[in-house]
């Protein structure tokens, strides 16, 4: 499924975005009736859709065909990571849908897997209300979203701060900065006095890094990452 990216409709002779369509996957009701009622206070964000395990978030997703979800990390009684699978579940059965890891547990690592499991963001659920809505309507425009600490945990892997994530090079870096000007391949080995195919190798290894996996998301996460 491809999340549908601003979408609008005429009302009263003009045109306004459709609602964003949200899933909560959390294995607290009383969670998610919070969330509800909070996020339906807002005139562009409408909650389809509720679950409370793993089998139910993907019966849900795939019933109403949501723009983001919102998922927590631990579900029933399970590993407090079977939210990750659940993600990874979710973005390879729906390509371009806007998962946000709302949950309890601020660990670095955990920061580094969602997103490795096809998570657009991560918050904690001590976010304000205000940050919360910001995240999701990001997320829903195809953004990344992280929250203080989560994007910490982001610089500290992308830095050198999680042994098992690699820095950015000087020269992915070279490429990484004309990629935010909207340079081609080709015009980037023109800059840089290197051929297509090694800009073309560098700009994979720098989005493997960033962990995305298109090049708007990779200016945008470099810069959210202090970067560029």
């Amino acid at each position: 499924m491809s999340v549908a990216r601003s979408p609008i409709h005429a009302v009263a002779g003009r045109h306004r975005p459709m609602p964003v369509r949200i899933v909560l996957v959390d294995d607290h009701s009383i969670m998610r009736q919070g969330l509800r009622a909070v996020l339906e206070r807002e005139d562009d964000l409408r909650v389809v859709g509720e679950a409370g395990t793993p089998a139910d978030a993907v019966a849900a997703v795939a019933a109403s065909r949501p723009h983001v979800v919102l998922l927590d990390l631990k579900l029933t009684a399970g590993p407090q990571t079977d939210g990750l699978d659940v993600c990874r579940r979710l973005c390879a059965a729906h390509p371009g849908i806007g998962v946000l890891v709302l949950t309890t547990f601020a660990e670095d690592r955990l920061v580094v897997e969602s997103v490795q499991a096809g998570a657009r963001g991560y918050v904690v659920k001590d976010v304000d209300t205000t940050e919360l809505v910001r995240a999701i309507r990001a997320v829903s425009r195809g953004e990344s979203a992280f929250d203080a600490r989560s994007a910490s945990a982001m610089v500290r892997s992308l830095s050198g701060g999680a042994p098992d994530r690699e820095r950015l090079t000087e020269r992915e870096l070279d490429v990484l900065r004309l990629l935010a000007r909207g340079l081609s391949n080709r015009a980037i080995g023109a800059e840089l006095f290197i051929s297509e195919t090694t800009v073309k190798f560098h700009v994979g290894n720098l989005m493997r890094k960033l962990m995305v996996s298109r090049r708007a998301e990779a200016v945008y996460a470099a810069t959210k990452l202090g970067l560029l």
